[in-house]
Protein backbone atom coordinates (compact mmCIF):
# COMPACT_ATOMS: atom_id res chain seq x y z
CA UNK A 1 0.00 0.00 0.00
CA UNK A 2 2.52 2.53 -1.18
CA UNK A 3 1.98 6.00 -2.57
CA UNK A 4 -0.79 6.03 -5.14
CA UNK A 5 -2.02 2.52 -4.29
CA UNK A 6 -5.80 2.47 -3.86
CA UNK A 7 -7.80 0.79 -1.17
CA UNK A 8 -10.16 -1.98 -2.17
CA UNK A 9 -13.52 -3.03 -0.69
CA UNK A 10 -11.88 -5.35 1.81
CA UNK A 11 -9.61 -2.56 3.08
CA UNK A 12 -12.66 -0.32 3.55
CA UNK A 13 -14.49 -3.12 5.36
CA UNK A 14 -11.49 -3.65 7.64
CA UNK A 15 -11.40 0.06 8.48
CA UNK A 16 -15.17 0.13 9.07
CA UNK A 17 -14.99 -2.85 11.42
CA UNK A 18 -12.02 -1.43 13.33
CA UNK A 19 -13.94 1.84 13.80
CA UNK A 20 -16.72 -0.12 15.48
CA UNK A 21 -14.41 -2.18 17.66
CA UNK A 22 -10.71 -1.42 17.81
CA UNK A 23 -10.21 -4.29 20.28
CA UNK A 24 -11.55 -6.97 17.94
CA UNK A 25 -9.26 -9.97 17.56
CA UNK A 26 -7.62 -10.56 14.21
CA UNK A 27 -9.48 -13.87 13.88
CA UNK A 28 -12.85 -12.15 14.44
CA UNK A 29 -11.94 -9.35 12.04
CA UNK A 30 -10.81 -11.81 9.39
CA UNK A 31 -14.12 -13.64 9.69
CA UNK A 32 -16.12 -10.41 9.33
CA UNK A 33 -14.26 -9.35 6.17
CA UNK A 34 -14.09 -12.85 4.65
CA UNK A 35 -10.34 -13.33 4.80
CA UNK A 36 -8.14 -15.84 6.54
CA UNK A 37 -6.33 -14.43 9.61
CA UNK A 38 -2.84 -14.11 8.09
CA UNK A 39 -3.82 -11.98 5.04
CA UNK A 40 -6.15 -9.93 7.26
CA UNK A 41 -3.32 -9.12 9.68
CA UNK A 42 -1.05 -8.20 6.77
CA UNK A 43 -3.69 -5.77 5.47
CA UNK A 44 -4.16 -4.20 8.90
CA UNK A 45 -0.41 -3.70 9.24
CA UNK A 46 -0.26 -2.14 5.75
CA UNK A 47 -3.16 0.19 6.63
CA UNK A 48 -1.32 1.23 9.80
CA UNK A 49 1.97 1.76 7.99
CA UNK A 50 0.27 3.81 5.25
CA UNK A 51 -1.32 6.07 7.89
CA UNK A 52 -4.97 5.09 7.35
CA UNK A 53 -5.12 3.82 10.93
CA UNK A 54 -3.72 6.53 13.15
CA UNK A 55 -4.36 4.98 16.55
CA UNK A 56 -6.75 3.22 18.89
CA UNK A 57 -8.59 4.69 21.84
CA UNK A 58 -11.34 4.07 24.38
CA UNK A 59 -14.64 5.93 24.31
CA UNK A 60 -15.26 7.34 27.78
CA UNK A 61 -18.67 8.03 29.35
CA UNK A 62 -17.85 11.49 30.70
CA UNK A 63 -21.10 11.70 32.70
CA UNK A 64 -19.96 8.78 34.85
CA UNK A 65 -16.79 10.67 35.78
CA UNK A 66 -18.59 13.83 36.89
CA UNK A 67 -20.04 17.04 35.56
CA UNK A 68 -18.48 18.71 32.57
CA UNK A 69 -19.43 21.53 30.26
CA UNK A 70 -19.19 21.25 26.49
CA UNK A 71 -19.00 24.51 24.56
CA UNK A 72 -18.78 25.10 20.82
CA UNK A 73 -17.10 28.42 20.09
CA UNK A 74 -17.06 30.35 16.82
CA UNK A 75 -13.95 32.45 16.35
CA UNK A 76 -13.37 35.23 13.84
CA UNK A 77 -9.80 36.43 13.39
CA UNK A 78 -8.74 40.04 12.85
CA UNK A 79 -6.49 39.16 9.91
CA UNK A 80 -6.52 36.30 7.44
CA UNK A 81 -2.90 35.72 6.54
CA UNK A 82 -1.42 32.24 6.84
CA UNK A 83 0.64 33.35 9.83
CA UNK A 84 -2.54 34.51 11.61
CA UNK A 85 -4.22 31.13 11.13
CA UNK A 86 -1.08 29.29 12.27
CA UNK A 87 -0.72 31.44 15.41
CA UNK A 88 -4.35 30.86 16.40
CA UNK A 89 -4.20 27.12 15.73
CA UNK A 90 -0.99 26.75 17.72
CA UNK A 91 -2.55 28.57 20.68
CA UNK A 92 -5.76 26.53 20.85
CA UNK A 93 -3.94 23.24 20.27
CA UNK A 94 -2.04 23.83 23.53
CA UNK A 95 -5.31 24.05 25.49
CA UNK A 96 -6.12 20.62 26.95
CA UNK A 97 -9.83 21.43 27.07
CA UNK A 98 -9.88 22.10 23.32
CA UNK A 99 -10.81 18.74 21.77
CA UNK A 100 -11.67 19.82 18.21
CA UNK A 101 -10.70 22.74 15.99
CA UNK A 102 -12.15 23.23 12.50
CA UNK A 103 -11.30 25.93 9.96
CA UNK A 104 -14.66 26.58 8.29
CA UNK A 105 -16.23 28.65 5.55
CA UNK A 106 -19.05 31.06 6.25
CA UNK A 107 -19.50 33.88 8.70
CA UNK A 108 -16.59 33.01 10.99
CA UNK A 109 -13.18 31.35 10.70
CA UNK A 110 -13.05 28.51 13.26
CA UNK A 111 -15.45 26.24 15.08
CA UNK A 112 -13.81 24.92 18.23
CA UNK A 113 -15.11 22.39 20.75
CA UNK A 114 -14.13 22.69 24.42
CA UNK A 115 -14.86 20.26 27.23
CA UNK A 116 -14.34 22.00 30.56
CA UNK A 117 -15.02 21.51 34.26
CA UNK A 118 -17.70 24.22 34.14
CA UNK A 119 -18.53 27.72 33.03
CA UNK A 120 -15.88 29.34 35.26
CA UNK A 121 -13.23 27.05 33.77
CA UNK A 122 -14.38 27.92 30.25
CA UNK A 123 -14.38 31.64 31.06
CA UNK A 124 -10.82 31.37 32.43
CA UNK A 125 -9.68 29.61 29.24
CA UNK A 126 -11.28 32.25 27.03
CA UNK A 127 -9.85 35.15 29.05
CA UNK A 128 -6.39 33.60 28.80
CA UNK A 129 -6.76 33.09 25.05
CA UNK A 130 -7.86 36.69 24.49
CA UNK A 131 -5.04 38.00 26.72
CA UNK A 132 -2.46 36.08 24.67
CA UNK A 133 -3.41 38.23 21.70
CA UNK A 134 -3.51 35.46 19.11
CA UNK A 135 -5.52 37.54 16.64
CA UNK A 136 -9.10 36.97 17.82
CA UNK A 137 -11.51 39.65 16.58
CA UNK A 138 -14.62 38.15 18.17
CA UNK A 139 -16.02 34.89 19.44
CA UNK A 140 -19.42 33.44 20.20
CA UNK A 141 -20.04 30.61 22.66
CA UNK A 142 -22.69 27.90 22.41
CA UNK A 143 -23.15 25.88 25.60
CA UNK A 144 -24.34 22.33 25.01
CA UNK A 145 -27.45 21.59 27.09
CA UNK A 146 -27.83 17.95 26.08
CA UNK A 147 -26.19 15.57 23.60
CA UNK A 148 -28.82 13.14 22.31
CA UNK A 149 -26.20 11.16 20.39
CA UNK A 150 -22.66 11.21 19.06
CA UNK A 151 -21.58 8.92 16.26
CA UNK A 152 -17.94 8.01 16.52
CA UNK A 153 -17.78 6.10 13.25
CA UNK A 154 -17.79 7.66 9.79
CA UNK A 155 -19.96 5.76 7.25
CA UNK A 156 -16.96 4.41 5.32
CA UNK A 157 -18.88 1.86 3.26
CA UNK A 158 -21.37 4.53 2.16
CA UNK A 159 -18.68 7.11 1.45
CA UNK A 160 -16.09 4.93 -0.23
CA UNK A 161 -17.44 1.42 -0.71
CA UNK A 162 -19.54 2.27 -3.76
CA UNK A 163 -16.60 3.90 -5.58
CA UNK A 164 -14.51 0.74 -5.58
Amino acid sequence: MGAGEKLDRIDIRILAELQKNGRITNVELADLVALSPSPCLMRVKKLQKAGYITGYSAQIDMAKLGETLTVFTEFTLKNHRQIDFARFQEAVEKIDSCVECHLVSGGYDYLVKFITAGIVDYQTIMEGLVERDVGIDKYFSFVVIKTPFVKSQAPLNRLFGERL
